[in-house]
């Protein structure tokens, strides 16, 4: 049989549509929901989605923890499993693992079709980074038959994480709260709650670190929030004026759509201190060409905009619509980010999503300067014009028109 910790009764028993379910390393919170879907399976009439970000083989991965939990249950006999669905012979009611990412691409299209959904577990709920994409799938789960649940596992990431700034930050819920704030039931547990079915060299462990780095201890072990990520690219950066010496300025841009905003950066590059001034002007997604350009036109007008070379067409429109914009040629990106990080970078305070960027992007492998592909959109503007400026032979030349 399970025994479960107190803490995570209102999984059973709570009426919110929401869950957040957050903890530290050995706190049981995926243990404690995947024992709460077995048992709920026992009831008809549910149809449990449970997800995370990729999950190409379920069967080897996810599914034997539910198994796992199956048997604790003494409920073998009753469950039909195949490599994506575990199914109650029961009850009839059913839980489906699912990606949110696939080899065929974004799969979200595809779970917000899915019929008859109950409940929605989004495991590792941090490495989704799109809050339309969670609305988008989360509005789509309305059962006339049971209860709608909306469950999120997580361990915390930085306090720029849509999760944070919309279930903790924009309702006044501190973090560790335990308890009901409107239609959300907040549960947070740590290894604390689960000691008992812990090995002692794990202890140890959490003891070592917590002497050794108690920042570290506090995000990894007890799941606390990160003011910035851990292994940020860029620690050489403050708030401050825009160019307060004059310098002539320039623009880098980076174009998304869809997924991704198009950014407008506007630079100036103090080589004699080793200060480059940053100025947000544009940070939107799904910008029509003819609207991407008046607004280039309307903040920064004629000035030169070195731009993402892959957008050759858009580029051409740009410039037929009056901008002053050109293509960079790319060097590496390991070259550009080391030159920003030569130069103390001044942003200004109202420059949220580059602050948000340089506090979020991070390192995949510091020693081989290899890059996670993410929070690096108004960064890779900003360094596609400082390589213009000071990685090509045309650096330190400044065209305006």
């Amino acid at each position: 049989m399970i025994s479960l910790n107190p803490k995570y009764t209102p999984l059973f028993d709570s009426e919110s549509r929401f869950f957040i379910v957050t903890g530290g390393r050995g706190s049981a919170k995926s243990f404690a929901t995947t024992a709460f879907c077995c048992a709920l399976s026992k009831e008809s009439d549910h149809k449990i989605l449970y997800t995370r970000q990729t999950m190409s083989s379920a069967h080897l991965s996810i599914i034997p923890e539910f198994q796992e939990k199956i048997e604790l249950l003494e409920m073998s006999s009753h469950f039909a499993i195949n490599k994506a669905e575990i199914y109650n012979k029961v009850s009839g009611s059913e839980i489906l693992f699912r990606g949110l990412k696939a080899s065929s691409g974004d799969q979200t299209a595809n779970l917000k079709s899915l019929q008859g959904i109950t409940k929605w577990v989004l495991d590792e709920a941090e490495e989704l980074t799109d809050e339309d994409k969670f609305d988008t799938i989360q509005r789509s789960i309305r059962s006339n038959k049971k209860q709608n649940r909306i469950i999120l596992i997580l361990n915390p990431a930085t306090k720029e994480h849509w999760i944070y700034k919309r279930f903790f930050e924009a309702m006044g819920v501190e973090e560790g709260f335990n308890g009901v704030k409107d239609n959300v039931t907040y549960i947070h547990t740590s290894y604390l709650d689960n000691v008992e079915h812990l090995p002692q060299d794990y202890l140890n462990d959490f003891k070592q670190l917590k002497e050794r780095n108690p920042t570290r201890y506090n995000h990894i072990v007890m799941g606390g929030w990160l003011d910035k990520a851990e292994g940020v690219v860029f620690t050489n950066w403050k708030y401050g004026e825009f160019n307060p010496d004059g310098l002539q300025t320039t623009c880098g841009m980076d174009f998304g759509y869809s997924v991704d905003p198009d950014t407008l950066t506007e630079v100036a590059i103090d080589k004699a201190k080793m200060i480059i001034y940053l100025k947000q002007h544009i940070y939107s997604k799904g910008l029509q060409p003819h609207v991407l350009a008046k607004m280039i036109l309307d903040r920064v007008g004629k000035k030169l905009i070195i731009a993402d070379s892959a957008e050759p067409r858009l580029i051409d429109d740009l410039k037929h619509k009056g901008c002053n914009i050109q293509a960079v040629k790319k060097g590496t990106i390991e070259s550009g980010i080391t030159i920003m990080q030569d130069f103390l970078l001044v942003l200004t305070p109202e420059s949220i999503d580059i602050a948000k960027e340089f506090n979020n992007h991070v390192y995949a492998d510091k020693g081989s300067k290899i890059y996670i592909d993410d929070y690096n959109h108004a960064i890779d503007g900003i360094r596609y014009n400082v390589t213009y400026h000071l990685d090509s032979p045309n650096k330190g030349k400044y065209f305006i028109s």
